[in-house]
């Protein structure tokens, strides 16, 4: 009766890389883990608020409109301004005062380049806040 004792070469080779499927089991439970929890840390508390009678506080000052036409001419309220000229008319519709918000219309036909050079006009005169004013609703 022999033994066969194992020979150097019948052994299993060895394995010299990462085994990354024990990492990536982790990795899924974690994940579905984040997922379950994620909803229930955004618990919202149910409560029923009064109603207030108080009227809204007008703003002391009217809003200052620049709109820019399809024609890309510049208004100012409602009358009609050069890009020159877009600096002394911002100052006469607000008083001088450079903090107070400005609220850009643009028509839609109007390039976004142009629309970002009447940005740029804008900044050069002194008026950091401005706001883009569109339409409520569905897009066409």
């Amino acid at each position: 009766m022999a033994i066969r004792t194992a020979r150097h070469d019948d052994a299993p080779e060895e394995q010299h890389g990462i085994n990354v499927t024990p990492f990536i089991d982790v990795m899924l439970v974690l994940l579905i883990i984040f997922m379950i929890a994620a909803p229930m840390a955004t618990v919202s508390v149910p409560v029923q608020l009064p109603a207030s009678q108080a009227k809204t506080t007008p703003d002391e000052r009217s809003p200052v409109f620049v709109t820019l036409q399809d024609d890309l001419s510049l208004r100012v309220g409602e009358s009609t301004v050069s890009r020159d000229g877009l600096k002394a008319a911002l100052q006469e519709a607000t008083a001088g005062d450079p903090e107070q918000r400005i609220y850009l219309r643009a028509d839609r036909k109007v390039p976004y380049g142009d629309l970002m050079s009447a940005l740029d006009a804008l900044r050069d005169a002194g008026y950091l806040k401005v706001a883009l004013v569109g339409m409520e609703g569905p897009l066409p």
